[in-house]
């Protein structure tokens, strides 16, 4: 992958403190619409998670381009879209005990926007019975990270039933398809949405109407995008992807280069050190671009000759291929992250570039998670 320095470099760089998170408006804006044509033009086609957005100030700009339902993990997530304007949120995560009811409590604050959350047994869906928050059930594909088995039909159509006119619809995360050959991932995201689809008829047969589907992050939202039966199921069908958004050095290879996607989120580091011959260091450890996907956790734009070693919590080593390659101590250097989503947060604020210049200074909104104690959260005792 080769990116062009021109696009990322800020002219006036020399009054950031590094490192820095970037996030470039106009870049941002061409992967929303660059996901937009891919879904048809049709912005409910498309229910991003907003875990990697982080920011109110680009959760707006995905409003703005009609993008107005969300998913997320946290307490804080949720609140973060509800004050940014959103129409719909689903949390998609488990939610028991005093997280469900920070929930509920969310729900009564911003009773404008539609609240729905995931449930895979009874003992979670009686977290939500007799509030307004709508339920969608949590189907696993075979991912082995939450959810009910796809193959429990009867389980499925049971729990189903039980929830009543809070039923909204279905929740299917295939997250484990991303091999690399498109036409094998295709494959077997459709296995998978079959099997999907029986869940549906099976539900209907038993007099319960699936009014939405919600499926595929990154890797494989592309295929189902493609997938016919999700055309004319009778029910709206939304993808989820929310690392496009920014899109990160992974993402760009797992999309093919014609979609268009460009990184939107990068980190600004600095040369700090020269510890040994070819090796140069900047101040971007694993405490800013997250190393949760190995090493290297990220490329240098304009700078192929350059990769990043194995980081420790400030240090980032690189090693130069050339001796010509190698940055001078005190030099800029524009990281794109491996995986962007954590190295978002990271930052409590994110410098905005347009024109190659500062504009402003925006805050991580969703960045961590609320306060630790719920109701009278700020008295303890």
């Amino acid at each position: 992958m080769r990116l062009d320095l021109e696009d990322y470099e800020v002219r006036d760089a020399d009054r950031v403190l590094t490192p820095a998170l970037a996030i470039y408006p106009s870049i941002v804006d061409a992967n929303i619409e660059a996901t937009l044509r891919l879904a048809g033009g049709d912005p409910n086609r498309w229910r991003p998670h907003i875990k990697t957005a982080k920011l109110a100030f680009v959760m707006r700009r995905l409003i703005h381009h009609g993008v107005d339902a969300f998913k997320c993990s946290t307490t804080l997530e949720l609140r973060s879209a509800c004050e940014a304007g959103a129409r719909d949120v689903l949390v998609a995560y488990p939610m028991v005990g005093p997280a469900a009811r920070r929930v509920i409590e969310l729900a009564g604050e911003y009773p404008d926007v539609s609240i729905s959350a995931l449930v895979e047994n009874e003992l979670q869906a009686a977290s939500w019975r007799g509030s307004r928050i709508g339920m969608f059930i949590d189907v696993n594909p075979g991912m082995d990270r939450t959810g009910i088995a796809q193959q429990r039909l009867e389980d499925i159509v049971r729990l189903a039933r039980s929830l009543e006119a809070q039923y909204r619809g279905l929740h299917y995360y295939d997250g484990h398809v991303h091999a690399e050959d498109l036409q094998e991932r295709q494959t077997a995201a459709w296995r998978g949405y079959d099997q999907l689809l029986a869940i549906v008829s099976a539900l209907r047969k038993s007099g319960i109407d699936t009014r939405e589907v919600i499926t595929s992050g990154t890797p494989p939202f592309p295929a189902a995008l493609q997938y016919p039966g999700f055309a004319n199921g009778g029910f709206v069908h939304q993808v989820s992807p929310g690392t496009i958004v920014y899109s990160d050095f992974t993402s760009m290879g797992q999309l093919p280069e014609e979609y268009g996607y460009r990184p939107a989120a990068l980190v600004i580091a600095t040369v700090v050190s020269h510890p040994a011959p070819g090796i140069a260091t900047c101040d971007a450890g694993h405490k800013s671009v997250s190393a949760d996907a190995g090493a290297p956790t990220c490329i240098v734009a304009g700078r192929p000759g350059l990769t990043a070693l194995k980081p420790s919590e400030e240090h980032l080593p690189l090693r130069a291929a050339e001796k010509s390659d190698l940055p001078a101590i005190g030099e800029r250097l524009y990281l794109v992250p491996r995986h962007v989503c954590p190295t978002v947060n990271n930052f409590d604020e994110a410098l905005i570039i347009e024109r190659g210049r500062i504009a402003g200074l925006e805050r991580v909104t969703a960045r961590g998670h609320e306060s630790p104690l719920v109701g009278a959260r700020a008295t303890v005792g």
